[in-house]
């Protein structure tokens, strides 16, 4: 099995330059504790170019806590920079600065109702960005049923690619059903020995095709 993230760097004199690639997932930190663990010594300054990153969830905190706890033991500036896509969105979720999270402010000590109600805000912005986490990873999951029941729609009916997405999302809205569900009954339906969408679904995809043909 690949790993899901390769961490590559370099020196320049003694700065170290790492570019993690992949995703932010479980095991990541370890990983990064080993790479830091590797680094000449003499090292006083680590900087990470995080452009690589597509995808993290809540490990990547994790991976972001290895960091801090870095640049606190080695007394050394430590940064992420260069986030986008998706781990920038969980960033925001999280409450951290998205062009380097490392910079973001500690809760204040010895301010109980300050750091009750910052521990709150971040309870449910962590409970917000595990439910976005897990909402990717279906819509990434649906992907290829969701691509295959498209291609039919387009070699039915020579519509576009963009018409046949409309199809489907129509379809789905009109017969209060998933998307995926419609998506997965249409692709059945034209293999060998297929069966036929349900009703609803067959009743709800006619009437998308009209709606697309009075556009």
């Amino acid at each position: 099995m690949q790993d899901t993230l390769v961490i590559a760097g370099r020196m320049d004199a003694d700065r170290a330059l790492l570019t993690p690639r992949g995703e932010l997932v479980r095991g990541c930190a370890q990983m990064l504790t080993e790479k830091l663990a590797e680094l000449p010594a003499g090292t006083t300054r680590v900087d990470l170019d995080m452009s690589g990153v597509h995808f993290m969830d809540t490990a990547g905190l994790e991976f972001l806590e290895v960091l801090r706890d870095h640049a606190r033991r080695q007394a050394m500036p430590v940064t992420t920079t260069r986030w986008s896509g998706q781990p920038r969105r969980i960033l925001e979720l999280a409450g951290l600065d998205t062009t380097d999270p490392l910079r973001s402010p500690a809760p204040a000590v010895g301010m109980s109702s300050v750091a009750s109600a910052v521990a709150l805000e971040r309870q449910e912005r962590l409970h917000l960005l595990q439910e976005e986490v897990e909402q990717l990873r279906q819509a990434i999951a649906s992907r290829p049923v969701i691509d295959q029941a498209r291609g039919i729609l387009m070699a039915t009916y020579g519509c576009s690619s963009d018409d046949a997405w409309h199809i489907l999302r129509d379809a789905s809205q009109l017969s209060n059903t998933k998307l995926r569900t419609v998506a997965e009954s249409l692709t059945a339906s034209t293999a060998a020995e297929g069966v036929a969408p349900p009703p609803e679904v067959r009743t709800a995809l006619a009437q998308a095709l009209e709606r697309l043909s009075t556009r």
